[in-house]
């Protein structure tokens, strides 16, 4: 029997909303050494310097403000629950009798693979669940499509949230690249014998050293992440699904642009922010975490409209 690690995550539920006083206090901290210490007073230069300083400054707060919106749109967005009373499109319940319809169904409740489509139940929760959804033990309830659960976000990660979670992992990757490669500089300096050009008092340079080293192992972690992440998109699988599941033949990926877009949408003026158009969630029935095309439909949806 598989090791489930997603269960050991019920003992992070005690660390709560501290979690996001952590990011904010990495990004208070980090604006500290970037803005206030370095960049902030070059502006006053002029010159070269003075202009280096703003094309830094202005990449930088660009980027800080996309994280923020992602980050926060994560936090409070709803990843999708299970609508009440929902059923499956097999009704036991008015089967008319059908002893084999009604046997068929009673076999594939509570069967936790994602890709059936007969009727899947949780015992949890005493309801049905849509395919590609499973119970958070964390949340205490069924997430649509759920990825898994980030303790950094105290949120489930599930169909309704999951670009914003892919585009906090994305900003946040380019922001922490941008302030390691803007306090290089000063990093250097930490080691040398103070004769460089960069001139600061020893706390503001412990401060920029310290931002430089949270900033660069932020970057190479997020980055792995975000490489698995994008990994899984192109195959229409989540984390789960992938753990779980054998993917090979998956049934839900149904060519790498449309499994993109069940994620990002079809508008690209609407890729890179954590929203999504009105026609997107009309024709994109994906986004909500209910209805999926696998390969099979998608398959026969040019033979049907002959």
């Amino acid at each position: 029997m598989a090791w489930n690690v997603f269960k050991f995550c019920t003992a992070l539920r005690a660390l709560g909303s501290i979690m996001i006083l952590i990011v904010i206090g990495i990004i208070g901290f980090t604006y500290y050494a970037v803005v206030v210490v370095n960049y902030g007073p070059a502006l006053l230069i002029g010159g070269v310097d003075s202009l280096l300083a703003l094309l830094v400054l202005a990449l930088f707060h660009f980027l800080l403000i996309m994280l923020l919106w992602s980050y926060f749109s994560v936090v409070v967005t709803d990843p999708g629950g299970v609508p009440t009373g929902w059923r499956p499109e097999l009704d036991i319940e008015k089967s008319d009798g059908n002893q084999a319809l009604i046997g068929e169904a009673n076999s594939s409740l509570s069967v936790g693979d994602s890709s059936s489509h007969g009727v899947r139940y949780c015992r949890k929760c005493n309801q049905y669940k849509p395919p590609r959804s499973h119970h958070c033990s964390v949340c205490g309830r069924c997430i649509l499509k759920m990825d898994h659960h980030c303790v950094w976000v105290v949120n489930c990660v599930g169909a309704m949230n999951y670009k914003s979670f892919l585009l906090f992992l994305f900003y946040t990757f380019l922001e922490t690249t941008v302030v390691a490669i803007s306090l290089l500089p000063v990093f250097l300096v930490f080691f040398s014998d103070g004769d460089g050009d960069i001139t600061v008092s020893p706390g503001s340079l412990a401060a920029s050293f310290v931002a430089f080293v949270v900033n660069i192992a932020f970057a190479l972690s997020v980055l792995g992440f975000l490489i698995m992440h994008i990994m899984l998109v192109a195959r229409n699988t989540t984390t789960i699904e992938a753990y779980e599941k054998h993917t090979v033949n998956w049934p839900y990926n149904v060519g790498r642009k449309t499994n993109f877009e069940q994620v990002f949408g079809s508008d690209k003026m609407y890729w890179f922010v954590p929203l999504y158009t009105e026609d997107d969630k009309r024709k994109l029935p994906a986004l909500g975490g209910l209805d999926f095309t696998s390969r099979s439909e998608s398959e026969t949806e040019p033979l049907q409209s002959l």
